[in-house]
């Protein structure tokens, strides 16, 4: 049977995989699980969502599901994710819950929790709430002024802005910044922070309908982004996803500027400030051998886990290196906050721009990107590609071919049968050879997918 939650929380269909009936379980069995292990007498869990249709739905289920364990909810209205995430440290509560798909389309929906360290659950823990899910009986089942309640607590949003506020002292002083909110988590929080710390800000997609979440737009989608900043004569523009835990930006001049790029332009300001004692990073498998190139030219190391926020996360502690993330946007300053949090790698970023006194384009050309390749290989079977000889023969001889100019990287999708193989060197026309015999030896192998 597979297994319940994924990489970043439980995700689906919202009303077909993603049911009320299963949030109102998850709910259920996650606050037992937690009110068990949580010293207070009357544990609360905060509750936040973004700006999807079923957002509404999906949260009444929960706090449904959690008060009839005899736990409080705190309600917080539509948040950031990693709002939730600092506002459960700080505000000592047992468990802090986010609905939200992230980037994707609005018809998803996703639920993950964070508990009161603000980071999210561990597998393990994950495992034990799927073991409860289905053992009912295990489960609290009080009654009269033993169940939980519903408290709006949208005031304890301040809290958290007050916060990231203060991580920006000087302010921005006119700095003009277009920002594209995706309607998403950030529609609100992003323009008004950014203009309470003096920027001049243009302020895009902050009409959220239900359904028009990363609908051609935000961090998905830089094109309006792009020539809303040339138009303007803006400094930079600045991207959030559907729940403001990633951000991507755009240069003065409209160019993309991916999270490599953010990484090493706050990393470098960090190191000139004397704010990290370390200029080595944590960053995936995915990230440009640029941009260890430029990690390394600074005296540090970048360190690569494996794709998924949470396999940096884990890679940061272990080292004690405060700055991390993934091409995607997806950045943690764990000095600032326990998870990936777009409005303080928004602020991290303006901080740096703003001290060096050179223009954006000039701060992200520091850093020469190889050329990357990226294929989905969608094939009818995924099993046994790892010990498939031919498979494996293909893939050293083409990082043989490479001779440590290049890198070869094949990984299977956690979700569908597709081998995801990215191939990276100095010579565009090289690594497309080399992809498309690549290629041709894993469909030969494990066939491709009949088109339907």
């Amino acid at each position: 049977m597979a297994r319940l939650f994924g990489t970043d929380g439980v995700r689906g269909l919202a009303n077909k995989d993603l049911t009320p009936e299963l949030a109102f379980q998850l709910g259920r069995a996650g606050a037992a699980f937690l009110r068990a292990h949580s010293p207070s007498a009357h544990p609360v869990v905060l509750l936040g969502k973004d700006t999807r249709r079923s957002g509404d739905m999906l949260e009444a289920a929960l706090a449904a599901g959690i008060c009839s364990v005899g736990v409080q909810v705190k309600r917080l209205g539509v948040v950031p994710t990693p709002c939730v995430a600092w506002l459960t440290k700080h505000g000592q509560a047992a468990a802090g819950v986010m609905i939200s798909a992230s980037h994707n389309a609005a018809p998803d929906n996703g639920i993950k929790f964070f508990g009161n360290t603000g980071f999210k659950l561990p597998d393990a823990v994950e495992d034990d709430i799927e073991l409860l899910m289905n053992e009912p009986e295990r489960m609290p089942r009080p009654t009269g002024s033993s169940l939980g309640c519903i408290e709006e607590s949208r005031d304890l949003v301040d809290h958290y802005i007050e916060h990231v506020a203060a991580l920006l002292p000087g302010g921005l002083n006119g700095m003009k910044v277009v920002v594209d909110c995706g309607h998403g988590a950030a529609y609100e929080l992003a323009p008004a922070l950014l203009r309470r710390l003096g920027a001049e800000v243009i302020a895009l997609n902050v009409e959220p309908d239900g359904d028009n979440i990363n609908r051609g737009c935000g961090s998905t989608h830089l094109e309006s982004l792009q020539e809303a900043v040339v138009a303007a004569h803006a400094r930079l523009g600045l991207a959030f996803d559907g729940d403001a835990d990633r951000l991507l930006a755009v240069d003065e001049q409209g160019r993309p500027v991916d999270g490599d790029r953010i990484m090493l332009i706050c990393l470098e300001h960090q190191v000139k400030t004397g704010r990290v004692k370390t200029p080595s990073v944590v960053a995936t498998v995915m990230s440009n051998l640029g941009f260890e190139e430029a990690v390394k030219a600074l005296g540090g190391e970048l360190v690569r886990a494996k794709v998924g926020d949470r396999y940096v996360l884990e890679e940061m502690q272990a080292r004690d290196i405060r700055i991390g993330g993934e091409q995607s946007g997806h950045l943690i300053f764990l000095d600032d906050n326990t998870t990936g949090d777009g409005l303080i790698t928004a602020l991290r970023l303006l901080e740096a721009v703003q001290a060096s006194g050179d223009p954006m384009s000039a701060l992200a050309g520091r850093m020469v990107s190889y050329p990357q390749l990226l294929h989905n290989l969608r094939v009818e079977r995924l099993t046994g590609w790892q010990e498939n000889a031919a498979i494996q023969r293909a893939i050293a001889e083409a990082s043989a071919e490479l001779d440590g100019t290049g890198r070869v990287l094949v990984r299977a999708s956690g979700t569908e049968a597709l081998l995801r193989v990215m191939i990276e060197g100095k010579d565009q026309a090289h690594i497309e050879e080399i992809a498309r015999r690549l290629g041709a030896v894993i469909f030969a192998e494990l066939a491709p997918a009949p088109v339907r």
